[in-house]
């Protein structure tokens, strides 16, 4: 009878733990959500930056050698 009574009591506990382990999962990937969006609205920001500098020193596009380069 106790045999019993402890593998009830370990499904509980394993229940439990699947539970919070569960919610814990949800957290985590509703911050990487969070934290791609931000990186995302960053990017965004830099390319316009990168897009109002070049305008700014009259360069529309960057050199073919310097594309090349990057590659």
């Amino acid at each position: 009878m106790s045999n019993f009574k402890s593998v009830i009591e370990k499904i509980r506990m394993l229940e439990t733990e699947r539970k919070n382990l569960l919610m814990e999962i949800e957290e985590l990937r509703k911050m990487a959500d969070s934290k791609a969006k931000a990186l995302e609205s960053e990017i965004s920001m830099l390319r316009e930056e990168v897009k109002s500098l070049r305008v700014l020193l009259g360069a529309e596009e960057p050199p073919s050698d310097l594309q090349k380069k990057k590659k």
